[in-house]
């Protein structure tokens, strides 16, 4: 096979081999190009997206931590966790609010009209009591309140 390349290339004359010499070149630049520069800089874009996407996922966990952290710090529930929810919501102004205990660290509350911002506001101030939402889903009524349902867990 080399023999009938050589005699191939012989009977070109020089113009058609340095023409030759320059499309094979040329060739082998765009094969080398596409086959193997292009996929190593797709794969180290995506290499460099994937680490900045875990980067801010990391940064994400580390603050959920730190305020898993500050909560291990709050205050320690005195009391049954329905007793002291049932008073909290009724100092708070939410005398309509059923409490429905759920073991001795949780408990069920369901209140039917609540304005938002004394109620989230609530929340908070039992949550600095060691009072945590587990669960807490909320509807809006036709007035300018919500309903809502929500699991509390507490330290006792």
């Amino acid at each position: 096979m080399t023999a009938r390349f050589l005699a191939w290339w012989r009977e070109r004359s020089v113009r058609e081999q340095r023409l030759l010499l320059v499309m094979f070149a040329l060739l082998a630049v765009t094969i080398l190009w596409l086959g193997i520069y292009r996929p190593i800089q797709n794969a180290l874009s995506a290499a460099r997206e994937r680490h900045q996407e875990a980067v801010i996922r990391l940064g994400e966990a580390r603050a959920q931590a730190d305020a898993l952290r500050g909560l291990k710090g709050l205050a320690r529930v005195s009391g049954p966790l329905a007793a002291v929810v049932t008073q909290a919501a009724s100092d708070a102004g939410f005398a309509n609010a059923a409490v429905s205990p759920q073991g001795e660290r949780r408990v069920s509350i369901s209140i039917p009209s609540a304005r938002p911002a004394p109620f989230f506001s609530w929340i908070a101030g039992l949550e600095t009591r060691g009072i945590v939402v587990e669960h807490l889903s909320s509807r809006a009524n036709t007035d300018q309140t919500l309903a809502v349902d929500a699991v509390l867990v507490g330290g006792s």
